[in-house]
């Protein structure tokens, strides 16, 4: 399965956390069930990680949303939109490996794919919003 599969999963997994209120566990599951064949080595633990990982931060990421996304409340952001830019700013602030130019590329085409066109836009200008916050909480981690 490519990454971008797995980070749709990730995203369906982060919107039932949300909208279901499940478990991240039993989230990743329910995205993964019937899935195994198609997963390679280490392809499971890598949506475990993100979607562990947006629960585990999610107050320090709507945080970060609410600071530098101005004019847009979270409670206005449409909940698949909020699942994306959860998921990709977790991404941005925990998983240095991955460029960032992949990781806006690939919210905008989720949101794109699993909301609407204009979610593309909001999304990619959201996450433009929150690279220089994100760029200072990445040095002041080093």
């Amino acid at each position: 399965m490519k990454r971008r599969e797995l980070r749709a999963r990730a995203v369906q997994a982060v919107y039932q956390m949300d909208v279901g209120q499940v478990l991240a566990s039993d989230a990743v599951n329910h995205v993964l069930d019937g899935a195994d064949a198609e997963l390679g080595d280490g392809q499971r633990d890598f949506v475990k990680g993100l979607v562990e990982g947006v629960a585990v931060n999610t107050e320090m990421l709507d945080d970060m949303i609410a600071k530098n996304v101005t004019g847009w409340r979270l409670d206005r952001i449409a909940k698949v939109d909020l699942a994306v830019l959860r998921l990709a700013l977790y991404e941005l602030m925990f998983e240095p490996e991955t460029d960032v130019a992949t990781i806006m590329d690939e919210a905008v085409e989720l949101a794109k794919e699993y909301s609407t066109e204009e979610s593309g836009r909001f999304i990619n200008g959201a996450l433009a919003k929150l690279l220089p916050a994100v760029e200072v909480r990445r040095a002041e981690e080093e």
